[in-house]
């Protein structure tokens, strides 16, 4: 039996254990650079950024739903999905079903515009997932970034 809760502080290492095995999948570990102690200021310190729906089966975290709050100069206030992720064994049992559920009822209940989130062009399961709620996967917007150290070195 699984069981769908907010998560907590306690369980963020188990949460970044899964943030590491799908970075792992995506085939990009060197990626993950946030440390634990980062991750737990991020979602319960003073000013928290982030809400997580944990899965459990057995008293083990077998998956997450990772979210926060963005705005759209187009659409105005979206849930943004950051991660949805599921352990590869329980992957195929309807796991993300449920938290993705969670997720659409969260943003309606919040009373916001909409939902996004990011999918990787080659991740053939993930897209076909999406496409089972209608959802549109979009294409032509590249996605930019900078690191912590490009900005800690850029000068003006």
């Amino acid at each position: 039996m699984t069981n769908i809760r907010i998560a907590t502080k306690e369980d963020c290492p188990r949460l970044l254990e899964l943030v590491n095995e799908l970075a792992l999948f995506e085939k990009e570990p060197q990626e993950v650079t946030v440390t634990l102690d980062e991750f737990i200021d991020a979602g319960f310190g003073s000013k928290p950024v982030w809400k997580a729906f944990v899965a459990e089966a057995d008293g083990t975290i077998i998956g997450f739903a990772l979210y926060y709050i963005r705005y759209s100069t187009w659409k105005g206030c979206r849930l943004y999905l950051e991660d949805l992720i599921v352990t590869e064994e329980w992957r195929g049992k309807g796991i993300g079903k449920i938290l993705f559920d969670k997720m659409i009822e969260e943003a309606r209940e919040l009373g916001l515009n909409g939902m996004t989130w990011q999918v990787l062009d080659w991740n053939e399961p993930a897209i076909k997932f999406y496409e089972k709620y209608n959802s549109v996967i979009g294409t032509g917007w590249l996605n930019g970034s900078l690191s912590k150290e490009q900005i800690n070195n850029y000068r003006v």
